[in-house]
């Protein structure tokens, strides 16, 4: 169990990735040629093909006193619907960055990072054992990067579990099966993210395992003051897509795979790859129980909630 300064020391991190500073850029709206992921935005980067971009400027525009949400509730439905010409729209762009220094967007981001990003990789590092706080870290940044699931499967198949190996040996394997990984990909934009591992590397290397502060990261310090104020682009492999009940339906092994999944876990649901209102519904009932936000959209924090 981290303390409240650890899992902001861990955040400050990905933060500095992401956007160069420990407290995040809330209103960074990124583009890069070739990123899988296009349009990014906000504190730590979340992106218009995830579906999760939609998710984040909804939420904003249902809070209360959000100033822009008008004007940005015009293009929830093509956000929703990933549309990629949205990339160049200059007009979405700006009211995006004017949005970022909106308190109540700030506060919305932080709430939905949290959410979407940070509790599943919390989860997920608890599960394995992991309670060093920069394992849970590097458990983090690969949510908020991608491939999470790809890189502990192989480092586990190559190396061992936790159990085996200890908290502090695994991650040092994972970092390195990562950063093998990442300076070898086909995507190049991915080879150049290697400064996230030897900035992970170099912690490991202080023995900064309790992210006591200050200490820095690529040039940047973060100090108790960082992680206390408030205020590089997500390069997502292969990257779920949002599962939703839109027309046409949605069908495809993905949705299978939910299927099989709520159907293990007790809710009565065709397994016939179609997200049709049955799954929905299905959806819907196990976000309740779990006390997740009840839309019926799977996104990363429905998926983890189903092992996904």
């Amino acid at each position: 169990m981290l303390t409240d300064l650890q899992a902001r020391a861990a955040q400050a991190i990905v933060n500095v990735f992401e956007t160069g500073t420990p407290q995040g850029d809330y209103g960074r709206v990124t583009l890069l040629a070739g990123d899988t992921g296009h349009l990014t935005y906000g504190r730590s980067q979340t992106t218009l093909a995830s579906g999760n971009l939609y998710l984040l400027v909804k939420a904003y525009c249902a809070a209360a006193g959000a100033e822009y949400a008008e004007e940005l509730a015009g293009y929830l439905a093509r956000l929703a619907d990933c549309d990629l010409s949205l990339d160049q729209n200059t007009s979405l762009r700006r009211l995006l960055r004017d949005a970022g220094r909106d308190p109540v967007m700030q506060a919305v981001q932080d709430g939905f990072f949290d959410r979407v990003y940070w509790a599943p990789a919390a989860q997920a590092a608890a599960a394995l054992g992991i309670d060093l706080a920069l394992g849970v870290g590097v458990v983090y940044d690969s949510f908020i990067h991608g491939a999470w699931p790809t890189m502990r499967d192989r480092t586990a198949a190559r190396h061992g579990d936790v159990a085996a190996l200890g908290a502090a040996a695994w991650v040092g394997r994972y970092v390195e099966e990562r950063r093998d990984w990442l300076a070898n990909h086909p995507n190049p934009l991915l080879n150049n993210t290697v400064y996230r591992m030897d900035g992970f590397r170099s912690l490991m290397a202080e023995n900064r395992w309790d992210l006591a502060p200050p200490f820095t990261v690529r040039g940047v310090v973060i100090d108790e003051w960082s992680l206390t104020a408030r205020p590089t682009p997500r390069a997502d492999d292969r990257a779920p897509r949002l599962l939703r009940l839109a027309a046409p339906y949605l069908e495809g092994d993905d949705v299978r795979a939910l299927q099989q999944a709520l159907k293990a876990a007790g809710y009565g649901v065709a397994v016939d790859g179609v997200y049709g209102p049955g799954t929905e519904a299905a959806v819907r009932a196990l976000q309740a129980a779990l006390g997740l936000g009840v839309d019926g959209i799977v996104g990363q924090a429905t998926r983890t909630a189903l092992g996904l």
